[in-house]
């Protein structure tokens, strides 16, 4: 039978293409042969190329998450790690990552570590992920350690989430305006331009700049699509330099509000995934290094690289921390406190948990102040688009007065 498959290599290329096998099972076989890890293989009458597309063949963080906390129940029951990868197979409800879990017993099988088969996914596990279970499985704490990360995803989606929300109202609103700007560029102001040209009216300042951009809109829209992909695109290479990775990213921490809410965020998944980390057994200035990679911002970055250089020379993580502005007192002393008492992990997910707590309250006090600052906003905006068309009227009824 024809089978269409979609398959990693040992590089991390991706493949898609037919093969012919008696089964799934044997066409599995084959690939891994081939050096390659199957995600998805799927009879070609049932679904076609669909199933391949990214978007329908997508893990989500869900399955991740459902993935691990289900693992780390089996092992913790009694189960071996064949046997409880073997159960998941048929429980995860996502053919994807079904076929990733298939992949990995497979794997395991044939004698790699977990942490071997996990790592050739580095789309659904990252690098976070693969390091914790690797020092876990060196601990002998695999169990422990899955029901962390666990809980670490979902801490860091309900993280996402909630800025997301706080974000989603602005957008919204923004959008609208935008919307409602370009139809009344483009159908209504137009047809009041013929009216005040056909009577001959003098026109106020306010009416002469929003006829012009109607004007512009109408003449030279394509030009002005080209210019903003165009300017996209140059902004999107320019970002992708370091220093324009530098600039934007200072530029974006000391925004109001919003970059408090940016940095609170960082502080809460870096304290949170070192306190994993190094509660998983790795080495503390891997941990640090590797906890740099949550940040996704360069500044923050290049701070927590140069507090494990401190570290890698000898200096506490409270002191090598104390160096930078970018890490707040608390954070300091909790990591002082934790290296005291010998408990750095538990220290880092507790302040963790306060950061946490201090987004939730960015995010109110946020949410608060852009509704106002949004009113006036479209107040000024419709005051203006008013004034501007209303005022050539009442000059026109004056004079007939």
């Amino acid at each position: 039978m024809k089978l269409r498959y979609k398959a990693v290599s040992i590089q991390g290329k991706t493949a898609i293409g037919v093969i012919d096998a008696k089964d799934i099972t044997e066409a599995a076989s084959y690939l891994r042969n081939k050096k390659m890890t199957p995600i998805l293989i799927v009879p070609e009458h049932k679904g076609g190329l669909i199933h391949l597309i990214p978007f329908f063949g997508k893990t989500k963080s869900t399955d991740v998450v459902y993935f691990t906390r289900q693992l780390s129940s089996m092992l913790n029951s009694g189960l071996t790690l064949v046997q409880s990868l073997a159960l998941l197979k048929d429980q995860v409800q996502n053919p994807a990552m079904s076929e990733i879990v298939s992949g990995t017993l497979a794997d395991i099988e044939e004698g790699k570590s977990f942490s071997q088969a996990i790592e050739r996914f580095p789309d659904v596990f990252s690098h976070v992920f693969v390091s914790s279970i690797k020092a876990s499985e060196e601990s002998g704490l695999l169990d422990k350690v899955l029901l962390r990360l666990a809980d670490n995803l979902e801490k860091n989606e309900k993280l996402k989430s909630t800025i997301k929300g706080a974000l989603l109202y602005p957008i919204i609103v923004i959008m609208g305006m935008i919307a409602v700007i370009i139809i009344m560029m483009v159908f209504v102001i137009p047809q009041i331009s013929v009216l005040y040209a056909d009577l001959g009216v003098e026109l106020p300042l306010p009416t002469l700049i929003i006829l012009g951009l109607s004007s512009f809109f109408i003449n030279f829209w394509p030009l002005m699509i080209g210019m903003i992909f165009l300017g996209g695109f140059l902004f999107r290479r320019w970002h992708k330099t370091e220093t324009g990775q530098l600039i934007i990213d200072e530029y974006i921490l000391k925004l109001p509000i919003f970059g408090k809410l940016i940095r609170q965020s960082i502080l809460t998944e870096f304290s949170r995934t070192l306190g994993l980390l190094i509660g998983s057994g790795t080495l503390v200035v891997d941990a640090i290094k590797q906890a740099s990679e949550v940040t996704g911002n360069i500044i923050y970055r290049n701070a927590i690289l140069n507090v494990a250089k401190r570290v890698e020379k000898g200096v506490p993580i409270g002191d090598s921390m104390s160096a930078s502005i970018l890490f707040p007192p608390i954070l300091v002393q909790m990591s002082r406190i934790g290296e005291e008492t010998g408990k750095v992990d538990e220290s880092l997910l507790k302040v963790s948990e306060y950061f946490e707590h201090e987004v939730d309250q960015t995010v109110k006090t946020l949410t608060t102040a852009m509704e106002p600052f949004i009113m006036v906003m479209l107040g000024l905006g419709v005051g203006f688009l008013l004034f501007a068309v209303i005022t050539p009227i009442y000059g026109i009824i004056s004079k007939i007065a």
